[in-house]
């Protein structure tokens, strides 16, 4: 069992489950992504997401396609987020999971996109965009070197397909909380409950939710729900933009970590 799914299995085991914090790669530039990395590592958080910026994030809201657009502003692409991950990857109890959309593969050459980010210490890779029919090729490479392909079910997403997503997933899932772009929002969608019910009943992979969680209420509701991991972006890319002072805005960054791993740990689903 990979690193990714192995962590989520423990969690699932003790009735709990893991915090994912992502956050985009070079924003608001490459120190702050590194010292932002070693924050959230040492503030609770079982697994990291890494986003590379891209210019097309189509299922990215406002705040992250902003955090791509200030990184790549600065020249930071596939070739710098390498660099942060050699860097830092040794140092880290998370694991990383990469985050980025297909075309950047396809641009770069799939197998050699893969075998850098395997290479240079990520344990898992996410691509939203990824069509179905293509997902074979991904995983046998992935396989190879080691990394978990995570794959993306959404809310809209028919019985059929849901089918062919469990049937190729080499491990856990991403199961998108709401229709839309990720953001910010008052309220989660509670018919996702009923959507991870049915995954769950239809197999024994794992489950990370998200999309549109972004505080401790949300936190402390989704707990209770059989979920295995919950992932939370655009409120720790707002805290990494909160003010000009970068050191107070790790400080933020690590409180809020903190106090979502306090919630999640103290909320056990039934």
């Amino acid at each position: 069992m990979n690193i990714i799914s192995n962590i989520l299995s423990v969690k699932n085991t003790q009735s709990s489950c893991a915090l994912i914090p992502f956050i985009t790669a070079g924003f608001p530039d490459t120190d702050m992504t590194i010292n932002t990395l070693y924050a959230l590592d040492q503030s609770g958080a079982d697994i990291i997401e890494l986003g590379i910026p891209y210019a097309d994030a189509l299922a990215d809201g406002p705040i992250i396609q902003h955090a791509s657009k200030v990184a790549i502003d600065k020249g930071v692409y596939i070739d710098q987020v390498l660099d942060i991950l050699q860097l830092v990857t040794n140092n880290l109890k998370a694991p990383i999971i990469v985050f980025t959309y297909y075309n950047p593969i396809l641009v770069r050459g799939i197998n050699k996109f893969i075998t850098e980010i395997a290479y240079s210490g990520a344990k898992g890779l996410i691509i939203p965009d990824l069509p179905i029919e293509e997902t074979d090729y991904i995983v046998h490479l992935c396989n190879i070197h080691n990394l978990e392909l995570v794959l993306f079910i959404a809310p809209t997403s028919s019985i059929n397909r849901i089918t062919k997503i469990l049937s190729k997933s080499p491990g856990c899932l991403y199961l998108v909380s709401s229709t839309g772009v990720t953001g910010t929002r008052d309220n989660i969608n509670k018919d996702i409950i009923k959507l991870a019910k049915y995954i769950k009943s239809k197999t024994n992979k794992l489950i990370m939710l998200g999309f549109g969680i972004s505080n401790i209420n949300q936190v402390n509701e989704v707990s209770h729900w059989n979920i295995d991991g919950i992932v939370i972006g655009s409120a720790f890319i707002k805290l990494l933009s909160h003010n000009e002072d970068s050191m107070e805005n790790i400080k933020n960054v690590e409180s809020f970590c903190s106090n979502i791993k306090f919630s999640i740990s103290n909320n056990k689903y039934i």
